[in-house]
């Protein structure tokens, strides 16, 4: 916390929450109007919130690397020369510093990593609005992710309005979800561009709003996700194909037309999936089918040593022995610690306690969803919805899961699934209630 944050910040959430009156008519309707403003005010909250936790609890961190040792280099740049601040503003950070910028560059941690050096040259334009103030910038990050996640919120508020206050719960206030998806971090921007890309595919796909603007929105919220964490496109290409693939197949009203083009889809669906997996891994090896196992292995080892070694918050799966079989071999016990571990008793701190009372919020809530629908779990999971929902999170609990090895960094990295697991029991729910209604109706005819 600087001088100048004290003057900068209070002026900058004035700003936005101008503009957010502005623009609250023209986005809700009467019902959905009293989570906006209280939604935006939980991500400014959740911004300055995680400053602090890394300032006086972590004594510094990640999101200080990306804006003291960050944005702030390239923002003097500025002030120096506009030009050297430009270069240093354009450059990917996978060559060497441009000429003339060394002096600038030396001191940037991550220049050197590309998908890190994306959120500084975002934290560095946010910058030059709030003359590089730590505080003003990451409430702009929020108010980028929250600008997603209200498109989240409106993508499944308009096939399932009656259930909007479940829907708002999930876009807006699970708290490890508006907590770490609020600062200036990697997972703010990518939180927000998932919601973002999901908004984009149903308005193209299912309303048929084939607009540019639609395009160039998921284009972009694609390629952000692509340069910053490209793991997270390996689990929701192939989910939101499957959405688009059932969602269609259950517009064909004749069974036996459906029943002859299930092999089609399926045949459809891998071939998609691998193409696109083999493109994205195209970029970086490391995503490739033959490394993925070996990636998932040193990143997980990196992570619990590194990160763990001192907190106590380490877990293990088992031994990663490097191969896609023996990964595949710890999808249960992965998939379990991201969604329910930390559990009460391997509390080391009270970041840890809270992310346990979360995880065990998260397990009863699901015992419940598919006690609900157990009599109808199958026409559940064929809901195209559901379905998108639950293997986007379940595929990403895996991948993270598997990969950690720290409950304190599973807590940010996992965010992503939280608000599409968390819908897709709710749906569930919903999906059993008015399944019995007809029975009850059908019933008393």
């Amino acid at each position: 916390m600087e001088l100048r944050d004290l003057f900068v910040t209070p002026v900058v959430i004035m700003l936005l929450y101008f503009v957010a009156y502005l623009v609250r008519n023209r986005v809700t309707d009467e019902v959905n109007r009293v989570y906006f403003l209280p939604a935006l005010s939980l991500k400014i909250f959740g911004a300055l919130a995680v400053g602090f936790i890394y300032q006086f609890y972590y004594a510094g961190g990640d999101t200080f690397n990306y804006h003291t040792h960050g944005s702030r280099h390239i923002w003097n740049a500025f002030v120096d020369s506009p030009t050297l601040g430009l270069k240093l503003l354009l450059t990917d950070g996978t060559t060497v510093a441009p000429k003339g910028t060394y002096l600038y560059a030396s001191r940037i941690l991550f220049f050197s990593d590309p998908s890190s050096y994306v959120v500084i040259r975002l934290a560095a334009l946010f910058d030059l609005v709030t003359f590089s103030s730590y505080s003003a910038t990451a409430v702009l990050f929020a108010a980028v992710s929250f600008g997603g996640m209200w498109l989240f919120f409106q993508t499944f508020y308009e096939d399932f309005p009656h259930l909007h206050r479940w829907i708002a719960i999930a876009a807006f206030f699970i708290p490890s979800v508006f907590f770490w998806g609020s600062g200036l971090l990697k997972d703010t921007i990518t939180l927000g561009c998932l919601a973002i890309a999901t908004y984009c595919v149903k308005r193209i796909f299912f309303n048929r709003q084939i607009s540019i603007s639609n395009i160039l929105l998921l284009l972009l919220s694609l390629y952000i996700m692509f340069a910053i964490k490209k793991y997270i496109l390996l689990c929701f290409l192939p989910a939101t194909m499957l959405w688009i693939f059932i969602r269609n197949l259950s517009m064909v009203k004749s069974f036996l037309l459906k029943v002859m083009l299930v092999p089609f889809v399926v045949g459809l669906m891998v071939v998609s999936g691998y193409y696109l997996i083999k493109k994205i891994a195209e970029d970086d090896a490391r995503y490739s089918l033959e490394k993925i196992a070996i990636t998932a292995k040193v990143t997980a080892y990196d992570i619990g040593f590194y990160t763990g070694k001192d907190a106590g918050s380490g877990y293990s799966l088992g031994e990663l022995d490097g191969t896609f079989s023996g990964m595949l071999k710890l999808a249960p016990q992965a998939i379990n610690v991201s969604l329910f571990r930390p559990y009460l008793w391997e509390v080391r701190n009270p970041l840890m306690l809270l992310s346990a009372l979360e995880s065990l919020g998260l397990l009863f809530l699901t015992g419940y969803a598919f006690y609900r629908a157990r009599h109808f779990l199958l026409r559940a999971l064929g809901n195209p919805t559901i379905l998108f929902c639950l293997m986007f999170s379940i595929t990403f609990a895996f991948a993270v899961g598997v990969s950690t090895f720290n409950f304190g960094t599973l807590t940010r990295y996992k965010i992503p699934l939280l608000p599409f697991y968390f819908m897709a029991l709710v749906l569930m729910i919903d999906y059993s209630n008015k399944e019995r209604y007809r029975g009850v109706v059908d019933s008393t005819e």
